[in-house]
């Protein structure tokens, strides 16, 4: 089975294309074996990117301990370079089917090559069963307190197709982001699991706010980059009033990503490079 290793902002999967390739039966059991960064490829999941009856290409998603995943936002700006770069899509505008639904995806062109792309994420899911969030309360902001590893920790609850707790911090570089992480994501206030984004606001730049995010991500651990967590911090960081524009930099382990929510019924722009490693194939 041929891959392609792959990242935006250091979020790195293996992908495999297929219209060409015959996928293994197990995909979970693939994706573990796969994403081990001692024994396998080494990777943040796996990502199946194939024909779609409903858009022009599907993406399909495992982390790297085998769940399915709706959704990763760096992964499906990867995910549409593999498909223009291997002939599938020719267009620079595509619509890609996603376990969050039917997104569109802008690629970011230099001469000839795919560097990057914009991505409409869709509206934000601010009610608890959308989430999915046990707490009372309608939203838009759902606030929960939960105590977890020690102690008890303040949390945004924002839904991008997939779950996020966003939790802001003094300082995100000296949080235990490893061992807190861990306990939210499985934390009973959250029954599908959640990701974890531990944030804080620097300095702005150029009249830009910044925002500072370590991330948790469910099934694969801290990982450099969460393109969909990027999209919910920048949407707790406006309904918490931590920002006064409706767009920001989101800085991460792996890189920066543009993130844009020009109203509140309107749907998340994020935009962020997306970068080929290398190709092999898995016997």
């Amino acid at each position: 089975m041929r891959f392609t290793k792959m990242h935006g902002c250091g979020n790195d999967y293996v992908y495999v294309d297929a219209w060409r390739e015959r996928l293994p039966a197990d995909l979970p059991g693939c994706a573990r074996r796969i994403s081990d960064r001692h024994t396998g490829v080494g990777a943040d999941g796996l990502i199946i990117v194939g024909p779609s009856r409903l858009a022009d290409a599907r993406m399909t998603m495992f982390n790297a301990d085998g769940s399915r995943s709706e959704m990763c936002g760096n992964g499906i700006r990867c995910a549409a370079k593999l498909a223009y770069d291997h002939g599938h899509v020719r267009a620079r505008s595509m619509r890609f089917e996603t376990g969050a639904g039917v997104l569109a995806v802008d690629l970011r062109m230099r001469g000839t090559r795919v560097v990057g792309a914009s991505v409409a994420m869709g509206a934000p899911r601010l009610t608890p069963g959308l989430v999915p969030v046990r707490r009372a309360g309608r939203g838009p902001k759902l606030v929960v307190t939960v105590a977890a590893a020690g102690g008890r920790h303040r949390l945004i609850a924002v839904g991008m197709g997939n779950p996020h707790a966003v939790c802001f911090v003094d300082d995100p570089d000296r949080f235990p982001v490893a061992e807190v992480g861990a306990a939210i994501e499985r934390h009973p206030t959250f029954p599908k699991r959640t990701n974890v984004e531990f944030v804080a606001r620097l300095r702005d730049e150029r009249g830009r706010p910044v925002l500072r995010q370590r991330t948790w991500e469910r099934g694969s651990g801290e990982t450099q980059a969460c393109g969909t967590g990027a999209c919910a911090v920048l949407v707790a960081a406006i309904l918490d009033g931590r920002i006064d524009r409706r767009d920001a930099t989101i800085r991460l382990d792996g890189g920066d990503l543009e993130v844009s929510w020009p109203t509140d019924d309107a749907t998340v722009i994020m935009t962020g490079p997306a970068v080929s490693v290398f190709s092999g194939v898995w016997p």
